[in-house]
């Protein structure tokens, strides 16, 4: 069963809002064996749309819409409707009440004719009740393909495709089994781990298909099955994810989406009964805010100092005048003097700083763009390590936060 998305809006096309509607709708019905075949943004013009739901017409089961359904002239999703189903609008008395409540009830205002017409809705539709705003959702069929319209504000839109949209699907229409296993990799490029991995790939059945999904210092290595047999393609996911553990088992960090390096480390730490602390220059927070992204940090992480300015790694994690005028703000030395400065404040188990050249320009450095020194305490003593991650300037951030937590988790393991 395959499925279109279309955003309609010129404010998406314009660049002024982002389109977050079409990533959680792919997902809400890959999850019932549905696939979206294309994601497309479209404007708020009717010929534009009119030639979109007929290029889609019998190619895809469905073509699910957001967007336009607004009180304002601009909003043209429901005459469009009815210009390509041949249909009228009528007022629907169960969308009026709503919206009459909500405007009269909850605004204490009265009501218009603009709120009143937000009940209009083609009178061949089956009308998709929104609880969570005025303008309702539209199922229309036309042939073998199934037109669905929602409104554009995401609250609204997830409620629909959630209560409404995903029961009804899997109510009426029969759907393969798509399932999913992402591996989660941190430390090897994209390239490093195809290499590696290559006889394993080749050998894997027809029916499962293998992503590379590489972001700075990690890759995601997702297995997709598809099929009609659910055991068959379980059974079949979890011995091939078995086979891959054996492979590159140093590198694999976890599993699914959810199973994040800093979810790993506070399960890690948390279990150990221990903490951790952060003093970042070059990586600006980026270590602290990943680590506290976590519900129930508060447990393991004992708090932060971004030591951007070289006077606050001086004043506020007491590193000496000497290390830095004899080695630099970007080296080894200050690096560990900043750790061991951040621990003791923090009072910490672990401590983790950061001091490079993010660039573009070398600031009080004279060390190459894209130079950092990441430094541990741990109880087994304080290690640094020296690394270039290039340009730019956002790579040098992300490599170095994801690298920082990669080290900070083998040193963890080690002490299990």
């Amino acid at each position: 069963m395959k499925a279109t998305i279309v955003t309609i809006g010129d404010e998406i096309l314009i660049g002024q809002i982002v389109d977050t509607n079409s990533g959680f709708i792919a997902k809400a019905l890959d999850k019932i064996g549905v696939q979206t075949h294309e994601m497309l943004s479209i404007s708020d013009d009717k010929k534009h749309i009119l030639d979109t739901f007929s290029s889609l017409q019998n190619k895809v089961d469905l073509v699910v819409i957001t967007g336009g359904l607004g009180p304002t002239k601009d909003d043209i999703t429901k005459k469009t409707f009815c210009d390509y189903f041949d249909d009228v609008l009528v007022e629907d008395k169960a969308v009026l009440d709503h919206v009459t409540e909500i405007i009269e009830g909850f605004y204490k205002r009265p009501i218009t004719q603009l709120n009143r017409d937000q009940a209009l809705v083609p009178s061949k539709c089956e009308v998709l009740f929104n609880k969570m705003g005025t303008a309702p959702g539209m199922w229309m069929k036309k042939e073998n393909t199934v037109y669905i319209s929602l409104p554009g504000v995401p609250y609204e839109m997830k409620y629909l495709v959630e209560n409404e949209i995903i029961p009804k699907i899997v109510n009426e229409y029969k759907r393969p089994y798509i399932l999913h296993k992402t591996i989660m990799t941190y430390g090897e490029g994209e390239s490093r781990i195809a290499e590696k991995i290559e006889s394993w790939e080749n050998n894997l059945p027809d029916f499962i298909k293998l992503a590379y999904l590489p972001s700075p210092g990690k890759v995601r290595l997702r297995l997709t099955a598809r099929g009609e047999n659910k055991e068959l393609l379980e059974k079949s996911i979890q011995e091939n994810v078995e086979s891959l553990t054996k492979i590159i088992s140093e590198i694999i960090v976890g599993f699914d989406e959810d199973e994040t390096i800093e979810v790993m480390i506070g399960r890690l730490l948390t279990s150990q009964n221990k903490t951790i602390a952060t003093a970042e220059s070059c990586s600006g927070g980026k270590i602290a805010q990943m680590l506290t992204s976590v519900a129930g940090s508060s447990n393991y992480f004992r708090g932060s100092v971004v030591s951007y300015a070289t006077d606050t790694k001086i004043d506020i994690l007491n590193v000496s005048t000497k290390i830095i005028n004899d080695y630099s703000v970007v080296s080894a030395e200050v690096a560990k003097a900043m750790a061991i400065g951040i621990q003791k404040i923090m009072k910490s188990d672990y401590a983790i700083a950061t001091t490079g050249n993010a660039g573009p320009s070398k600031g009080d450095s004279e060390a190459e763009v894209g130079t950092v020194f990441i430094a541990l305490v741990t109880p087994n003593g304080v290690f640094v390590e020296e690394f270039n991650f290039g340009q730019p300037r956002e790579k040098v951030i992300d490599r170095t936060a994801n690298k920082a937590l990669e080290m900070i988790q083998k040193e963890i393991l080690k002490n299990l």
